[in-house]
């Protein structure tokens, strides 16, 4: 694209640092500025109409413009516009959605402390963690084992949890507190003709070793996405989540399900806990919280962990951890609204049912060359394109084809996201069958594209 001197463009290249981005090639080609949104679609500054099936990242539930939620930000910002959560102080928003999460939530999970985003909320929870078995006597049980290609947050800690390299070089991460296990891939990971129970078996017993050799007392928590989102969509065996969990309670390490892209219905349920039959200890959330409308998370905790918390507080005389906007009025007030939207309206049963569409027509395409798999469940759902089906070669270098497929989709008013080759979808829960439709033949049509230019031998 030609960036043009003194446009909004030009100006972001000149000021804006952009996360994820390779910013010399920014300099080089500019950005795509949206403008505006309305239910399933965005458009840019020049009119361009886009499917965003990303949801923006994984996160606008009740899709693009939704009133009720510009209305209940107007209204909560012109009564209370911010107030802080520290030293005894409180808001009613606030309250209202701990007691709504507190209900709605798996059972067992009593208390909530509000973060701005999920990246915050996974550094809350290394430290809660940290804290409680100081509070109890554990002072060395401080590690935490997390998974190859999970995603957790970008902080220091959180960016010590994710298992991605991208979110590592250069930064030295990961940080030693950290140990790292396969992910749940059975298409990548299992041996040849290894059952998905019995991968799932295996990896419970990688779990189990890596427990033992770093010694039991050591080791605070699992972390773990029911379903992986960032590291390509990974759909875990079904028996995998139930013998994870029977490791770590062997062990006593405890249990934390990151529900940030999970959870309020992606899956086709409340929480992938509920699907899985995952009973955490501590649950993370955001994105879907708000929609993103404005930045919130919650982390979850059991009263168990409270109690040695709230004891330690007293001892201490204060629990020195906290946000600037931790319980913000407005972000909550927003979540609250976004909540009864998402109830009000069945999304959850609408991601069931339209998510079923969804991978129903995904899967003719396991007959193209390019396409090795074809996972997902509920509104989110992943391609993996290969370079050989038979083998599941991977193109050389891995990306190069998914970043192609990710900017020729813009094309064709489509925006999904290339995970490596993995091309990610994961709409806004309010998409109808015949929009999912239109976003597969968007999909369809670049797809095409590609694979002439992957028989082209990919030229530059």
């Amino acid at each position: 694209m030609t960036v043009l001197p003194n446009s909004l463009a030009a100006r972001d290249v000149a000021y804006v640092v952009h996360p994820y981005t390779n910013l010399r090639k920014h300099e080089r080609n500019g950005p795509i500025v949206i403008d505006r949104g309305e239910g399933i679609f965005v458009y840019d500054d020049e009119g361009n109409e886009y499917i965003e099936a990303m949801a923006g990242l994984w996160s606008v539930g009740v899709g693009f413009g939704e009133p009720r939620l510009v209305e209940a930000a107007r209204k909560q910002m012109s009564r209370l516009p911010y107030y802080h959560t520290f030293s005894h102080k409180t808001n009613e928003p606030s309250v209202l959605l701990a007691e709504k999460l507190v209900t709605m939530s798996p059972e067992g999970l009593d208390h909530v402390f509000f973060t701005n985003s999920g990246s915050e909320a996974n550094d809350t929870v290394v430290k809660v963690v940290w804290y409680y078995n100081n509070a109890i006597g554990r002072p060395e049980k401080k590690k935490f084992i997390a998974r190859e290609g999970g995603y957790h947050g970008i902080t220091v800690a959180s960016g010590s949890l994710t298992g991605l390299q991208v979110n590592q070089k250069g930064f030295d991460l990961p940080l030693d507190f950290v140990r790292h296990v396969s992910r749940p891939h059975h298409y990548r990971g299992a041996h040849p003709g290894e059952s998905e129970e019995a991968f799932a078996e295996r990896l419970a017993a990688e779990l189990e070793a890596t427990i033992l050799a770093e010694g039991p007392e050591t080791v605070a928590a699992f972390i773990g996405e029911p379903v992986m989102g960032a590291g390509g969509v990974i759909i875990p065996p079904a028996t995998y989540w139930a013998r994870v969990q029977e490791v770590c309670r062997r062990h006593d390490v405890l249990v934390v399900a990151d529900e940030v892209i999970n959870g309020f219905g992606r899956l086709g349920s409340m929480f992938a806990c509920e699907m899985f039959d995952i009973r955490p200890d501590i649950l993370v959330t955001s994105k879907q919280i708000t929609s993103s409308y404005l930045p919130l998370a919650a982390v979850l905790i059991s009263d168990a962990i409270y109690q040695g918390v709230a004891d330690q507080t007293e001892r201490l005389g204060n629990f020195g951890h906290g946000y600037t906007a931790s319980g913000h009025p407005v972000s909550t007030a927003v979540a609250l609204e976004n909540l009864a939207i998402i109830e009000e309206r069945d999304l959850v049963g609408n991601a069931a049912v339209v998510g079923a569409h969804l991978q129903a027509k995904l899967k003719p395409f396991a007959d193209h060359p390019l396409v090795g798999e074809i996972r997902g469940i509920g509104l989110i759902a992943a391609v993996e394109l290969v370079a050989d089906k038979a083998t599941k070669a991977r193109f050389d270098p891995v990306g190069k084809v998914g970043m192609r497929f990710f900017e020729k989709a813009h094309d064709y008013g489509l925006i999904v996201r290339g995970i490596g080759d993995s091309i990610a979808f994961c709409p806004p829960l309010i998409i109808t069958e015949a929009q999912v439709d239109e976003m597969v033949s968007r999909f369809a049509a670049t797809l095409e594209e590609i694979h002439a230019w992957v028989e082209a031998g990919m030229p530059d």
